[in-house]
């Protein structure tokens, strides 16, 4: 793991300013720091993939739209069972899943 890109992702999420970074730079920030620390940055990775997967960048392509639910579903599952976000952000993903899964199923 890169020290440095580590350090460069921390600073940009106390210059965010922000309780949670969205979009392609969450997704970026998010998923280099939950290597280093899963616990502290999986549940807000798991949160933004779910965003992500609603977004209009991705809203034509379903399996992209999966993918990134499914990392979703993942992380939150890697979560240790006393994380106080666990809970609702592996609900979220499944929800989210499911309802993707309606939609392909009903042909929308």
């Amino acid at each position: 793991m890169d020290q440095d890109m580590v350090v460069r992702a921390r600073v940009q999420l106390l210059s965010a300013n922000r309780r949670v970074v969205r979009g392609t730079e969450g997704l970026r920030i998010y998923r280099l720091l939950t290597q280093v620390a899963p616990e502290v940055y999986g549940s807000k990775l798991a949160y933004v993939l779910v965003e992500a997967s609603a977004s209009s960048l991705v809203r034509e392509l379903p399996e992209q739209r999966l993918a990134l639910l499914e990392e979703a579903v993942a992380v939150a599952s890697a979560l240790d069972a006393a994380n106080p976000y666990r809970t609702k952000v592996l609900a979220k993903a499944f929800a989210a899943r499911r309802e993707l899964e309606e939609q392909q199923t009903h042909g929308r």
